[in-house]
């Protein structure tokens, strides 16, 4: 199953240009497919941050983390009304999953959930050492932005998400690391 989803992020994101053997020290057969292709000294993907669900009731997705996946720890719902959602991180130890349910009639995932009435994935979200960099390169290589900057997301850092026609149908959100 990695092995499907890091050839799913390659493709999602995989840039065109080709690295140059004087730039690197060792072959692109060396690396990870994630970061084969990305230009060195650029910017760089960092890991998966967590994957979004849409879910039709929050609470009851919580109870089911919590209680019978005892996933490490779930957060409270937190309302985000520039995106127009509520949020709850479920936190595994090594990445989590992000729950939301629409806050007001105008969310984005009131619209997901009338064409998924019992939820599902919404998209995900890959840190990048240098948002602005990366969405000057994506945007290079025609790959739409949803919007013309960059907005505070969950975490109170700068995100972008990516149009998942040009990402192999992934919504994924860019996320700056630190």
């Amino acid at each position: 199953m990695l092995g499907n989803f890091r050839q799913i992020i390659t493709r999602a994101i995989q840039p065109r240009i080709l690295l140059t053997t004087n730039r690197l020290n060792q072959t692109d057969a060396d690396k990870s497919p994630v970061t084969a292709n990305v230009p060195s000294g650029i910017w760089k993907l960092g890991k998966l941050n967590h994957i979004a669900v849409a879910v039709p009731s929050l609470d009851e997705a919580s109870s089911f983390f919590k209680n019978v996946l005892h996933a490490k720890s779930v957060s409270g719902a937190v309302a985000l009304k520039e995106h127009g959602v509520h949020t709850v991180f479920v936190d595994f130890g090594n990445t989590k999953i992000e729950l939301l349910f629409p806050l007001g009639d105008k969310s984005p995932i009131s619209r997901f959930l009338e064409k998924h009435k019992s939820g599902g994935i919404h998209h995900i979200c890959i840190e990048v050492d240098n948002i602005e960099e990366a969405i000057k390169d994506i945007q290079q290589q025609n790959i739409r932005t949803l919007s013309e900057t960059t907005q505070i997301g969950a975490h109170g850092k700068p995100v972008m998400f990516l149009h998942p026609k040009d990402c192999g149908g992934i919504l994924i959100e860019l996320e700056q690391a630190k």
